[in-house]
């Protein structure tokens, strides 16, 4: 919540101010003191910035629990729907009680990985949530003839056999491993790329035309599921869409008086609240149209009638059924499975939720009031994230972790930077993921409110692919063909794969599966060709946009020594220092040329 600025305040250095300033009383006898965020650069920024509580301060508990819920509110979105795309292609079907099961276990595992980042990753107020990065490569290795989903006809038959229920269960927790195993051994990657430090040299090959391909496409690939669901109402869909610009958009400006008490006083303050939480505002909008055009009985009753899935009656079962408590546990759907053809196609998501990180972490740090992360910090938060995938897949949430850039944004807004604050909405994910029923109240969200919701999601996520090109000459010949072709060719050979399955025959099983899976996968065509193409092809570093990048990346300070303690791993620092090879590890802040780095 956006608080007055109180007497003592820290700013973005991380020091006290001497300003006594009181705040706004209600009967408004003084002016609360403005606050501007440059982002043209970080001291400019420092300086006018005026932080409430900073990285490393302890705001009250009750606080904390608000601010916390707070964060927990804004990664929702994100988090439930990665659950409800999965629900289809893994074949869950209308098995309510597994769909509750997933979604507790997804909250619970992010909550874990956000944990686990704050305290011993980059130790920024970060929150981990599931990553759209993997979806891709999950749809394109459920797509494989092996793992599709059976005829209803079948499961029908089973069902008038008395199928013991356990066995109608392993058609989707078979696929379920089959994800696992492959999120399990191409997290490794990533956190092999943190522990030795690669990540840095990585930076210096991959630059923008291979980073805006790859985002780009993850939510272009994306579209036919937001059409289905969309399409199952298209009125109620173009209502949330309506809804979610109208908050986020609109009103954004628009900030709500609110009452609060502080410092013995009730005091009044501005807060953005249509802008915080538009997605969440949008969505119940439109699931409060739907509730009451289905008390009303306005909606058609018959499945095979248009606009049925708009109802919120269809899945009350899964509320009524669903247990009050739910604990995930490792291994809940049975041992991993692995094959080459899945981990080679998940590595695609594995890099470029590396990537998307990477820039999440210093602008964490910008309005947090940290100085930018040393490399210590960003090569063990990388590693932190990949130990986070590893979780979600052992735990089996049907996905992995990575940072959440809407969270991020909150810090700016709220002037509460504090890690404390991260580490109680960690808290809370667990602690909620642990309700059964908690996770059902999801299932019933109609299916065209998601489907709206799915527009602008996916639709944002394409947009933040196309935004790396900022960096880059559009007017250079050479970029704008490395851009289309790889582009292009993400969009047409998955769709020409898709359009000729077993057309891949090399005799050899394994191989045909891995041809397959990477060539309908989106983001890794668009992603390697852009790669080879930009790094091959003749072009200066100022036209391929790699110098603007590092600079922004990279940015130097001006303003002398900073205090980089915030990142140092708690209880060790003086146990590190007593060891000479701790120099050396790269993940650790004795390593030698972390400052370097940092001051460059």
């Amino acid at each position: 919540m956006h608080l007055p600025q109180q007497p003592g305040a820290r700013t973005a250095r991380g020091e006290r101010t001497d300003d006594d300033s009181p705040v706004q009383s209600l009967d408004g006898s003084s002016e609360p003191e403005k606050i501007v965020i440059d982002d043209r650069h970080p001291d400019s920024m420092e300086s006018s910035a005026q932080l409430v509580y900073s990285i490393n301060d302890r705001p009250p508990w009750y606080l904390c629990i608000l601010l916390g819920f707070q964060h927990y509110i804004l990664a929702f979105g994100g988090i439930v729907a990665i659950p409800l795309i999965l629900a289809e292609p893994i074949c869950i079907g209308n098995n309510y009680e597994a769909k509750s099961q997933l979604i507790s276990t997804i909250f619970f595992v992010s909550g874990m990985c956000t944990l686990l980042q704050t305290t011993v990753g980059t130790r920024l107020p970060i929150l981990q949530g599931g990553t759209f990065s993997f979806i891709t490569p999950t749809l394109a290795i459920l797509a494989l003839p092996k793992w599709r989903c059976p005829d209803p006809s079948s499961l029908l038959l089973a069902n008038i056999t008395g199928a013991k229920l356990g066995d109608r269960d392993e058609v989707w927790k078979s696929r379920m491993r089959e994800i696992q195993g492959a999120i399990l051994v191409a997290s490794l990657l990533q956190l092999v790329l943190g522990i030795s430090g690669l990540i840095g040299l990585m930076l210096k090959c991959i630059g923008p035309l291979a980073i805006a391909p790859t985002i780009n496409l993850i939510g272009l690939s994306l579209f036919i599921e937001a059409g289905k669901k969309s399409g199952a109402h298209w009125g109620i869909a173009s209502l949330t869409v309506c809804l979610i610009l109208l908050f986020s958009q609109y009103l954004s400006k628009v900030n709500v008086p609110l009452i609060g008490y502080k410092d013995k006083k009730w005091s009044v303050f501005q807060y953005p609240l249509f802008k915080l939480f538009s997605a969440l505002f949008g969505m119940c909008g439109s699931w409060l149209i739907c509730f009451l055009l289905t008390y009303l009985n306005a909606l058609p009753s018959r499945p095979e009638q248009y606009g049925f899935s708009a109802r919120t009656d269809i899945n009350l079962d899964a509320v009524t059924t669903a247990p009050w408590f739910h604990v995930p546990y490792p291994g809940q759907w049975g041992l991993p499975t692995v094959s080459v053809s899945s981990v080679l196609g998940m590595m695609a998501g594995v890099l470029a939720s590396t990537m998307e990180s990477i820039g999440d972490y210093y602008a964490c740090a910008r309005l947090s009031g940290a100085p930018p992360p040393p490399t210590h910090a960003i090569n063990r938060g990388i590693a932190v994230e990949g130990i986070g995938c590893i979780l979600a897949a052992i735990w089996g949430s049907g996905n992995g972790t990575t940072s959440y850039s809407q969270n991020i944004a909150a810090l700016g807004i709220t002037k509460v930077g504090s890690r404390l604050v991260l580490q109680t909405a960690g808290l809370l994910m667990i602690v909620l993921g642990l309700f059964g029923k908690f996770g059902a109240i999801f299932i019933t969200i109609p299916e065209p409110v998601i489907g709206g919701m799915f527009l602008v999601m996916f639709g944002m996520i394409a947009a933040v692919g196309i935004s790396n090109l900022q960096y880059v000459d559009l007017n250079s010949s050479r970029n704008l063909l490395i851009l289309g072709f790889s582009t292009f060719s993400g969009l047409v050979l998955p769709a020409w794969f898709h359009s000729n399955p077993g057309i891949i025959n090399t005799g050899l099983k394994e191989l045909d599966q891995v041809i397959t899976v990477l060539f309908t996968t989106h983001m890794f065509i668009g992603g390697f060709f852009g790669f080879v193409l930009d790094n091959t092809i003749p072009g200066t570093e100022q036209e391929r946009g790699l110098k603007n990048w590092r600079e922004e990346v990279h940015r130097e300070l001006n303003g002398g020594d900073r205090d980089l303690s915030c990142y140092d791993l708690p209880f060790c620092n003086d146990l590190l220092h007593r060891f000479h090879f701790s120099q050396y590890l790269p993940f650790l802040q004795t390593f030698k040329i972390s400052d370097e780095t940092t001051q460059r």
